[in-house]
């Protein structure tokens, strides 16, 4: 993070920061893991817009996905990594560096 300039916008996570990807983030970082169907109506997504997130925060390496069956039903595990708690975590910091310099 740059620390001389609060207001660069560079040092924002682009793949956290999109608005569903946000969701996803702060809801694992707070439950770890979820089940998918959990985590679709916790953020208000569909089936294909949450995969379509996931994917992107799983490229990143900030959220892991298993598939296991719970009996003889599918289940989608997602959660979150070390690498996305600490970008979570750095998020957070920047969104509050943002707020302590328009305070």
């Amino acid at each position: 993070m740059s620390s001389d300039n609060p207001y660069n916008h560079n040092d924002i996570d682009d793949v956290i920061h999109g608005r569903l990807r946000l969701g996803i983030m702060a809801y694992l970082s707070s439950v770890n893991p979820a089940v998918f169907g959990e985590l679709k109506e916790k953020v208000g997504a569909t089936d294909g817009n949450l995969s379509t997130h996931l994917r992107k925060l799983e490229e990143a390496g900030y959220v892991r996905i298993e598939k296991r069956f719970v009996g003889k039903r599918p289940q989608t595990r997602v959660f979150l990594t070390d690498a996305g708690r600490s970008a979570w975590l750095a998020w957070l910091d920047r969104m509050q560096a943002l707020i302590r310099a328009s305070e």
